[in-house]
């Protein structure tokens, strides 16, 4: 009999985290989920994973369902734990969260903002403008994020930040922009560019208004997203 084959998900674990077994399993799960390392709907093999970090699978099962929790894992008692997947409905609502809580934050952080902050949002417009001219889907989806929280990081708004970072990471396993056309991309940057604008310019009804019509397009691109690759759900119910 030929000896069965490893999940891809275990193949991309790192098992020397340091700290405790259960704080290392769960840092390691959510690390290869938000990257993307493996796609939505992946099946997540509980005696593989305590198999590979030598431990029992109650820590491996306690940290599964943080990441239930987080809304990156989702559990079915007939097919076991699998990469959260989302209905395009599903993602579509995200995007609105993600955007109204940014859109939330935004005055304030321009009325906050120090030096070091409006720095760390040039430098991550930079990174995304490379990202775009190395034509790397990977690097830009990766950067967007960090662009749009270095826009919303200095209102100081804990709470709000932390839904903002949770909302986003409901949507990390889909890997948005790299599923869009280059074309796609460089209109998203061009209001990227704006948005930079607007900020050091310290012009808050231009950085709101940027801020709205980037949305408008996000949300139209994100409509445009296949749903023939496994990607996205099909089934309209929520997993349990």
């Amino acid at each position: 009999m030929a000896p069965r084959r490893r999940s891809a998900l275990v193949d991309t674990l790192v098992v020397d985290r340091p700290g405790r077994p259960q704080q290392a399993i769960l840092d390691e799960l959510r690390r290869v989920i938000l990257a993307g390392a493996v796609p939505p709907g992946t099946l997540i093999p509980l005696a593989e994973v305590a198999e590979l970090f030598g431990v029992s699978q109650i820590p491996v099962r306690e940290s599964l369902k943080t990441l239930i929790g987080e809304g990156l894992v989702s559990h079915r008692s007939n097919a076991g734990y699998a990469v959260a997947q989302l209905t395009p409905q599903e993602l579509r609502e995200m995007y609105i969260v993600r955007e109204t809580l940014e859109s939330a934050s935004l005055a304030v952080a321009l009325a906050n903002a120090t030096d070091e902050d409006r720095a760390a949002i040039v430098a991550a417009n930079e990174e995304l403008q490379r990202a775009l001219r190395d034509d790397d889907p990977a690097a830009y989806h990766r950067q967007s994020r960090e662009f749009h929280l270095a826009l919303a990081r200095p209102s100081r708004m804990h709470r709000l930040l932390h839904m903002l970072e949770s909302a986003w990471n409901v949507t990390e396993p889909v890997q948005s922009m790299v599923h869009v056309g280059p074309t796609e991309r460089a209109a998203l940057h061009a209001d990227h560019c704006e948005l930079v604008r607007a900020f050091l310019a310290g012009d808050v009804e231009r950085l709101l208004d940027t801020s709205e019509r980037h949305s408008q397009r996000l949300n139209a691109v994100i409509a445009t997203l296949p749903t023939d690759t496994g990607l996205l759900a099909t089934d309209i119910s929520s997993p349990q």
